[in-house]
């Protein structure tokens, strides 16, 4: 199996079901151990996604006030897999922003790939990439000069217990980041990166 941002070949086990990439330092899952989409959706389904739950919004909220702090209502914005309760796109537009929703699930109206966005948002998606390298080429095509990409994931680091941590243990998480993921994203798509925390991070589009 080949790693599917960086195309290493994976050798090395971190556990029965997952690999580890000695080049990007990504966490894989075997594809023998990913579910089928029809389950795939279930689980998504069951998450209680309210727009306009405080907990909810509160979570995202360090994602919304970086877009905040950076871009002005005149910028355009791609809220992208925003699941059943688009939270960061509602939150947004009581701000006065334009923002679109894609999801493959639950808004999945394609049109909004021929836009270009001056920011996108990714909450608690990039840990769902079958192919990684394919979604953060066509992100990337979607900014307009200087846009920048802003996602939550949680950073694994060598001082958790993988075996036991409950992102490896969701069965719709197949693709699992590390700084050094992270930076090779960054130097391989032309991207500078800000790491904002370990589940906030910053993709800015460099010029080609």
């Amino acid at each position: 199996m080949l790693c599917p941002l960086c195309h290493n070949e994976l050798k090395i086990k971190a556990d029965n079901e997952y690999f580890v990439c000695s080049r990007c330092g990504a966490y894989v899952k075997d594809k023998a151990f990913y579910i089928k989409p029809t389950e795939e959706k279930a689980r998504y389904e069951e998450h209680n996604n309210d727009v306009n739950d405080t907990h909810y919004q509160q979570f995202v909220r360090p994602l919304v006030d970086i877009v905040l702090e950076n871009f002005t209502p005149a910028n355009t914005g791609l809220d992208y897999g925003c699941g059943t309760g688009p939270v960061i796109a509602k939150m947004l537009e009581d701000k006065s922003y334009q923002v679109t929703r894609y999801d493959p699930f639950f808004y999945p109206d394609e049109r909004y790939l021929n836009y270009r966005y001056d920011f996108i948002c990714s909450c608690e998606v990039f840990e769902h990439f079958h192919q990684p390298k394919h979604e953060i080429q066509k992100l990337r095509a979607l900014l307009n000069p200087n846009g920048w990409i802003i996602i939550m994931t949680h950073i694994y680091n060598g001082r958790i217990d993988f075996s036991r941590w409950y992102y490896r243990n969701d069965p719709t998480h197949i693709f699992i980041y590390t700084e050094k993921t992270l930076r090779y994203i960054a130097e391989h798509f032309n991207f500078s990166l800000d790491i904002y925390s370990d589940r906030l991070v910053g993709f800015k589009k460099m010029p080609s």
